[in-house]
């Protein structure tokens, strides 16, 4: 059965890049991991900086969507990349929700957001779940390097 996450004050909210769960990348500590995805659209730029210093997820996100803002070229190509740097290092970073994230076996975890189709899976769960998928990645990354850790050997399957 499907995890369905959104909201910060739901069940399974720090899945949500709302979340209060800082990171450390590019030198920088970032208060969400949001933020962080944000300001990688103006990498380079005083854009970037102006966005992590956002008071909340939700400015830095209003933030990064203003098209009035000089948006790098290659970012269709690298925005999964940045999202998959930001959860992975937001997971590796607060053992409490890396726990929570690990207690979801192999559920399928969905963000349930009405308008995103391409992080989320829209109105109608058609979206492609972009956000989902990549915290599923992590999920088995961090659980290959525990398994990789132990002195257990597992039979291949």
């Amino acid at each position: 059965m499907p995890i369905y996450f959104y909201s910060t004050r739901d069940n399974y909210g720090c899945f949500s890049n709302f979340s209060a769960h800082g990171v450390k990348l590019k030198d920088k500590w970032w208060p969400t991991s949001e933020h962080y995805f944000q300001a990688q659209k103006f990498a380079g730029t005083e854009h970037e900086e102006l966005v992590r210093l956002a008071k909340t997820p939700k400015q830095a996100a209003e933030m990064g969507r203003d098209r009035d803002r000089p948006l790098r070229a290659d970012w269709e190509q690298v925005k999964d990349d940045v999202m998959r740097e930001a959860v992975r290092q937001k997971f590796l970073t607060h053992a409490d929700i890396q726990k929570e994230l690990l207690a979801t076996g192999d559920e399928e975890l969905v963000e349930a957001t009405s308008n995103d189709y391409y992080w989320g899976c829209g109105t109608n769960g058609t979206g492609k779940n972009m956000l989902g998928k990549i915290l599923m990645e992590v999920r088995r990354e961090i659980r290959s390097a525990e398994g990789a850790n132990t002195d257990r050997v597992s039979p291949e399957i």
